[in-house]
């Protein structure tokens, strides 16, 4: 997991790119985006591709918008 400082905004840029691209990959089912990333006992998502995607719109949105 990469630590990220994220502000309001750039959280919620964030969000949208995961839900554009989980919209891309699975379609509108609400439900199934629920389950995905729904978090376990281990601390885990339940579908570890969920993470692995919204870590790349983290990412993306972080090196968009550096902090220098």
């Amino acid at each position: 997991m990469g630590d990220y400082v994220m502000n309001e905004r750039e959280a919620f840029e964030a969000m949208s790119k995961f839900l554009w691209k989980f919209a891309n990959r699975a379609g509108d089912d609400l439900l199934t985006l629920l389950g995905d990333i729904a978090i376990e006992a281990d601390g885990q998502p339940t579908d570890l591709a969920a993470w692995s995607d919204w870590m790349e719109c983290v990412s993306a949105t972080v090196e968009k918008n550096p902090k220098t």
